[in-house]
C-alpha cells in the first residue's frame, strides 16, 4: 500500500478516507478521528494513534523531577529576595 493518498474536500468540508486506508487502519463508520494542525501541515489520527504519538514524545522524560527542580529554584530565589 502506498502511504500517500489524494482526497478532495467536498461540500460542508467532508473528506472521504479511501477504502484501502480504512481497511488497513481498522476504521469503520463512527470511528472518532483527531485532526492535528502542525507547522508542517495536518495529521489525521485515531485516538489510539494520538495517544501513542504523545507517549513517544514524552518517553524518557522525567517531568516530575524537572518540575520539582524548577520549584526549588523558584523557592530559593524567593528566599534570597
Amino acid at each position: 500500500m502506498n502511504g500517500t493518498h489524494t482526497v478532495v474536500v467536498g461540500d460542508r468540508g467532508r473528506i472521504v478516507v479511501p477504502a484501502e486506508v480504512r481497511k488497513s487502519a481498522g476504521l469503520s463508520e463512527g470511528t472518532p478521528l483527531v485532526l492535528l494542525t502542525t507547522p508542517e501541515g495536518m495529521v489525521l489520527l485515531t485516538r489510539e494513534q494520538l495517544l501513542s504519538r504523545v507517549r513517544n514524545e514524552f518517553e524518557g522524560l522525567d517531568l516530575v523531577t524537572d518540575l520539582l527542580a524548577d520549584r526549588r529554584r523558584t523557592a530559593e530565589q524567593e528566599d534570597a529576595a
